[in-house]
């Protein structure tokens, strides 16, 4: 393919936007089966012309895009935070442009088949490494761009959305050789196998899914939720401009208009109670006057998002998002941790806390926190602390009262992670509760975004999601990812239905994010592969150059 250069910045424009597409919440994800193309033919040109372009060209126009797609499916961030979605949006379209890039080079030394294999694996363990390092932001990983398309992707049970990562690359990579190899003259005979084989690709998932939504059965062991969803302004209400006691008040009457004797749970979103809570002080005011609400009921258990802090115990290592107390009386260090956390309340005198532990960059945590420990708390104050926050090492489950249930606390941002989510049904969740206050993003397609995650997640885990947004979209999510009783943008209500819990775990469940880890290995090895191929071909011409 020659191409002029207005055309290749032209592909390069259409790839960020066909990218973009997918995050619109009125598209659908399928687009991203054609979105890479134009920038896979900008790559062809410049490596079929690789005497002419040095590496790093491909890397600015891969830049250009991946800038576009960031720009316009999470420009909403700016809403919360004009630098972290500045930052976001630099940082992460020069990661995704420096991974193309790699690919680029590979294909430029080792050659076509090796390359495209490289573009499927570096992009796929970018992917898994991007879900846990300092600079996390997977929000666009690609298989999330599904959550609209539950028909097409049910076989997430098996995959988890990396899964649908790999679909998108590998059909992208074949459909543009096919492409490719007709506009080189090629006959169609020649490409029928290709042709069959992408069709098999394209297809045979889309139809495995269908089958699977339409029998897919639920088992009957219901429980009945009455979810809150308070609208309280995040910016101009929650912390400050309403006291605590009157969002407290506002949320239990709007439980009481729904709950009856049969009420199992009661969830409201996170950070419901925003002042801090005191982990070691059981006669909280807020928690007592919870306490006091579920007397009146039964079988109430109540889930709801707090504020909280707790002592660190002297004598035991420090732990990551340790705060020190100032002018100690005894001039020693002692240390505390506030965090973002879930509560469950039961009519036992126990209390059980969970503490987000998959934190927001910028927002609730600093990265290279122990590197820069001097910066850990500049954090942006956003959810009602500031500076970066606790966290704890497992997953913890909240068990009802009476031991017949266990439900997955999950506290916004964590969400989007499907094998961390996972970990909760591992250590016996039936259910997925998820807490969230997306008003920080205004209504933009961010909250729309962050809500069809939430559909993935019940799919690969085959769990039912009750979903308690202080701002909105509230919500139950079934088994199969099918949404029901969905409260509208910025209106207080409240709703109440039955989902099904569920003990069977997924396949993806048991074996987590294995793509990932698989792609994640092959990657270092093509990519060490490349740079020893490199060093040797180099000593070679020097060589070579050296016995003429």
């Amino acid at each position: 393919m020659n191409l002029k250069r207005n055309q290749l910045f032209l592909l390069t424009i259409i790839t960020g936007l066909l990218l973009s597409l997918a995050w619109r919440t009125w598209g659908s994800g399928l687009v991203l089966l054609i979105a890479f193309i134009p920038l896979l033919a900008v790559e062809d040109h410049l490596c079929n012309k690789k005497q002419n372009n040095k590496s790093v060209v491909f890397f600015l126009y891969s830049y250009i895009a991946f800038l576009i797609w960031n720009a316009v499916s999470t420009w909403w961030i700016w809403y919360a935070s004009p630098f972290g979605a500045s930052a976001a949006i630099i940082l992460n379209a020069l990661f995704m442009a420096a991974i193309f890039w790699l690919f680029h080079i590979t294909k430029r030394k080792l050659g076509q088949r090796f390359g495209y294999f490289a573009f499927v694996f570096y992009w796929i363990g970018f992917e898994y490494f991007h879900l846990d390092w300092e600079l996390s932001w997977s929000w666009l990983t690609l298989g999330n761009a599904f959550g609209n398309d539950i028909l097409f992707i049910q076989w997430y049970e098996f995959t988890g959305h990396l899964g649908g990562s790999l679909w998108v690359l590998v059909v992208n990579a074949l459909l543009f050789l096919i492409i490719k190899a007709y506009i080189n003259g090629d006959t169609a005979k020649n490409q029928k196998t290709k042709r069959l084989i992408l069709a098999a690709i394209i297809f045979v998932p889309i139809i495995v899914s269908l089958i699977i939504f339409f029998t897919y059965k639920e088992e009957e062991n219901p429980y009945n939720i009455v979810v809150v969803q308070p609208n309280i302004d995040p910016y101009n209400e929650k912390f400050g401009g309403m006291t605590q006691q009157d969002q407290l008040d506002i949320m239990l009457n709007l439980a009481k208009t729904k709950a009856d004797e049969n009420t199992d749970y009661v969830v409201c979103p996170e950070t419901a109670i925003a002042t801090i809570v005191e982990e070691d002080v059981p006669n909280n005011n807020y928690v007592r006057q919870i306490s006091d609400f579920i007397a009146n009921y039964p079988k109430m258990n109540f889930v709801t998002g707090i504020t909280s802090m707790e002592y660190h115990i002297d004598g035991q290592p420090v732990r990551e998002g340790a705060r020190k107390f100032p002018n100690t009386p005894d001039g020693k260090e002692h240390y505390y941790y506030v965090y973002n956390a879930a509560m469950q309340v039961d009519r036992s005198d126990s209390v059980q806390i969970y503490h987000k532990s998959k934190l927001v960059l910028g927002v609730e945590k600093m990265p290279f926190q122990k590197f820069l420990s001097s910066l850990g708390d500049i954090a942006i104050d956003l959810g009602g602390t500031t500076g970066t926050l606790g966290i704890q090492p497992d997953r913890e489950v909240f068990v009802n009262f009476g031991n017949t249930n266990k439900i997955a606390p999950v506290i916004c941002y964590e969400s989007i992670f499907g094998e961390y989510v996972a970990e909760y049904v591992n250590n016996g969740a039936n259910m997925i509760f998820v807490v969230t206050n997306d008003g920080w993003w205004k209504d933009t397609p961010g909250y729309l975004q962050h809500l069809s995650y939430a559909r993935l997640r019940a799919i690969e885990t085959r769990r039912s999601v009750a979903r308690s947004a202080n701002t909105g979209i509230s919500c139950f999510i079934n088994q199969r990812g099918e949404i029901f009783q969905a409260t509208k943008w910025w209106e207080r209500d409240v709703i109440k239905g039955t989902i099904n819990a569920s003990d069977k775990k997924t396949f993806y469940v048991q074996m987590g994010d294995y793509l990932g880890r698989g792609a994640l290995f092959f990657a270092l090895l093509i990519l060490l592969y490349t740079i020893s191929y490199s060093l040797i071909n180099r000593k070679k011409n020097i060589n070579k150059v050296n016995a003429e």
